[in-house]
């Protein structure tokens, strides 16, 4: 059955998609739309791919398509606070707490990276696709993919300096630690 196979396609691609789409649009509602407006045009487009295994390259690179033609078409930027940095994770036990920051430090810094930049990171890093997959999606020659990824780790790391320099310093209590005890 067709339906079955598109209820997979979006089981094994949905969130992967989604993420990518929020780091693009900045913002959840435009993130859900293009998510959904990708499986749109995948029930309508999609039988005609002739290779299933680039499924996945598909839909990103309809999703980035389709980010594209809506930007141009708005000609808005959302703001960083319409998006809730984390609705996605469950909240974490107290040894993760370091990292769980860390982390909201590199997405939200991600934000700031230029748009070029960002893509690529997103793809690379979060959707661990190849080279070749983000050049395909991006529709762009893989030393482009590799130069954008270069610069943008650039572009990210002085973000990261910049917020490390400019927020104070965090103290993390530890559980079951007594004040003034020394080890």
């Amino acid at each position: 059955m067709p339906s079955d196979a598109f209820t997979r396609l979006v089981d094994d691609h949905y969130a992967s998609l989604y993420r990518f789409a929020l780091s693009l649009a900045r913002n959840v509602a435009d993130a859900g739309d293009l998510t959904q407006q990708t499986f749109f045009v995948w029930a309508t487009k999609g039988e005609a791919l002739r290779d299933p295994s680039k499924a996945k390259t598909w839909l990103f690179t309809t999703l980035y398509r389709e980010f594209l033609r809506v930007r141009r078409r708005d000609h808005r930027i959302s703001a960083l606070e319409d998006q809730p940095v984390a609705t996605q994770d469950p909240p974490d036990e107290t040894v993760d707490v370091v990292r769980k920051m860390e982390a909201q430090d590199v997405m939200l810094c991600l934000q700031d990276v230029d748009e070029v930049f960002r893509a690529p990171l997103t793809l690379f890093y979060l959707e661990d696709l190849s080279y070749q997959e983000i050049a395909e999606t991006l529709l762009v020659p893989v030393g482009t993919v590799m130069s954008r990824l270069s610069r943008g780790k650039s572009q990210l790391r002085a973000r990261l300096n910049e917020r490390a320099r400019v927020a104070p310093a965090r103290t993390i209590p530890f559980p079951g630690g007594k004040k003034g005890a020394a080890s």
